[in-house]
């Protein structure tokens, strides 16, 4: 039997494996008796392999061994009554325990004192002696009853525009503002956007496209810059934004090299409108390095000290096109077709109209020119005026049906025109074939033209009749 137990001794077993009936003295000597042999093999230098794993696992499970006994005499001397007596339970347990309710950590590890200070546990709402406020109810309470808390408020929250989107969210409606030439709209679609702390670059952003553009959007661009002003932009706003155009003059002027005049222009009419501060042009004296920045704030500066007499700085861009009043148009074709006759300048003439920017208004230039043929005197105006139209045909700046409806308002009121012209059927009928011959008008409209008959009297022996 004893040969047995030796042979189970020796032969070599798996940490934390134990044999029934085994006594753990006797065990532990057996572990020694085989720890003094492995060292002498050590110190021999004849382990194998299989000796060397097996010891360092006996090592490891001797250290663990101690780890356990040293926790469970922390944990049993903590819990030692004031009386010196212990506090319940058998002393020599396992893992040093000593109540199965005590609250107190069974691992082994920590203080040993109660879990979160004794407020812890089924059917406990806090420490002793813990009072409990009045809290305000959270809306992400899972419990949260939001018709017990009143009148409920909606709002809607928009996010603030971005930099870099703010440019692709502007241009339509800018671009649309020059097609309608609404600026309460504008207004309404501004409000709609969050544009944060870029709102400035709302202005900035205008008047650049506008600079790219006709005069009329430029004119459409002041209005509606002096329209926001104090409602939706402030003075400062404004300043800001005219402030950053004139360090962005020298990119401006590779698309448009009247950019410092125009943007002069415009600080002039800002200005006057109050949409910015009277003192603007006084903050940059003495501290303008830019060549085109001071160009822009020159222009500006002779604008604003110029007698009202002279120029009034609400038609600083001109004739609006279809914004301007019908008889102001007239008024303009007029004075356009005087100086023509006075100069004879074709290319003058036609950079005017096309300044007015009315080109479906352009039949009222046809209507006066043929009149003013009819009522001058000699043949020096109707070549001036058929040559005139020619060049218009040619350029395609009056077209087709702009040039028949011209005509056919003359054919129409050449009844009342003769009442003041005696010779004005006449007179048309030249005019009509010279600018069919040059190919001016169409056979159709030179057909259309009213001819009045002659009166003839015959002689006596016809009964004095008059015959037509």
């Amino acid at each position: 039997m004893a040969t047995q137990v030796d042979v189970l001794s020796s032969a070599p077993q798996a940490d934390g494996m134990h044999f029934l009936g085994e006594n753990p003295a006797e065990a532990s000597h057996a572990y020694s008796d085989d720890e003094e042999a492995l060292n002498d093999a050590e110190i021999n230098g004849n382990w194998t392999p299989q000796e060397k794993a097996l010891h360092e696992a006996r090592l490891k499970a001797k250290a663990k061994r101690r780890l356990r006994k040293s926790s469970s005499r922390n944990s049993t001397s903590e819990s030692i009554s004031e009386s010196g007596e212990l506090a319940g339970g058998d002393p020599h347990s396992p893992k040093g325990k000593v109540n199965t309710n005590d609250r107190k950590s069974r691992t082994g590890k920590g203080r040993g004192l109660p879990k979160k200070g004794g407020a812890g546990g089924k059917g406990v709402w806090g420490a002793a002696g813990m009072v409990y406020e009045d809290e305000e109810p959270d809306i992400r309470d899972p419990n949260y009853d939001e018709s017990s808390q009143g009148d409920t408020v909606y709002a809607t929250v928009v996010p603030e525009v971005d930099e870099r989107e703010l440019e692709k969210m502007v241009n339509p409606i800018v671009q649309e503002y020059f097609e309608h030439g609404d600026t309460k709209e504008v207004q309404m679609l501004l409000k709609e956007l969050n544009l944060g702390p870029h709102k400035y670059e709302f202005s900035s952003l205008a008047v650049s496209l506008s600079l790219e553009g006709k005069a009329s959007h430029r004119e459409l661009t002041s209005r509606l810059l002096s329209d926001l002003s104090g409602k939706m932009l402030s003075q400062g706003d404004m300043a800001r934004a005219f402030d950053k155009m004139l360090k962005e003059l020298p990119d401006l002027i590779l698309d448009t090299p009247e950019a410092p005049q125009m943007l002069g222009q415009f600080i002039a009419r800002a200005i006057a409108d109050h949409a910015l501060p009277m003192n603007f042009l006084d903050c940059y004296k003495g501290k303008v390095d830019c060549e085109h920045a001071r160009v822009a704030l020159d222009r500006a500066a002779v604008l604003l000290t110029m007698k009202r007499e002279m120029v009034r700085l609400d038609n600083v861009w001109g004739v609006g096109g279809g914004l301007r009043p019908v008889k102001h148009l007239v008024k303009e074709m007029n004075l356009l077709l005087k100086e023509y006759l006075i100069s004879g300048d074709v290319s003058e003439a036609e950079h005017c109209l096309r300044d007015l920017e009315v080109p479906h208004f352009h039949h009222e230039l046809v209507y006066e020119a043929v009149v003013m043929v009819l009522e001058s005197k000699g043949d020096t105006a109707t070549h001036l005026m058929m040559k005139l139209l020619q060049s218009f045909w040619k350029t395609g700046l009056i077209t087709v049906d702009q040039m028949n409806r011209g005509f056919q308002r003359v054919y129409d009121e050449l009844p009342e025109i003769s009442l003041d012209v005696p010779h004005a059927h006449s007179i048309m009928e030249t005019f009509v074939d010279l600018c069919y011959q040059e190919s001016v008008i169409t056979k159709q409209l030179r057909d259309a033209c009213p001819s009045r008959g002659r009166k003839r009297f015959v002689s006596e022996g016809d009964g004095g009749i008059i015959k037509t």
